[in-house]
């Protein structure tokens, strides 16, 4: 098990940047696979952006490939999501998750954080 909290979170324009970091406890962190999801209101948690336990794999979804950047620091036991050219759409409570599995699916996550909201303006 790990403990994950999520910062960063906030109100930005449409257009800009931000940068969430998800801060793990234990000593296991680098056997887990670290995925972000988000959920705005009324829609279902999606997969954002995952990484493998090295950091030399990621996979992002479609809405976000080319503006989202995951990345972790095992020594920190931190991960990363890098937010550029946010849209209003991108509006939503995110999450981090840690998993054994590299995957998509939401089920496949059982460690979560407790989400920060982001709100991009427009």
């Amino acid at each position: 098990q790990v403990q994950l909290v999520e910062s960063g979170g906030g109100l930005v324009q449409a257009g800009g940047s931000l940068r969430l970091s998800c801060a793990a406890s234990g000593r296991t962190f680098s056997r887990y696979a670290m995925g972000w999801f988000r959920q705005a209101p009324g829609k279902e948690r999606e997969f954002v952006a995952g990484v493998d336990w090295s950091g030399g794999i990621t996979n992002y979804a479609d809405s976000v490939k080319g503006r989202f950047t995951i990345s972790r620091d095992n020594a920190k036991n931190t991960v990363y999501l890098q937010m550029n050219s946010l849209k209003p759409k991108d509006t939503a409570v995110y999450y981090c998750a840690a998993s054994r599995l590299f995957n998509t699916e939401v089920a496949d996550y059982d460690n979560w954080g407790q989400g920060t909201q982001v709100t991009v303006a427009s």
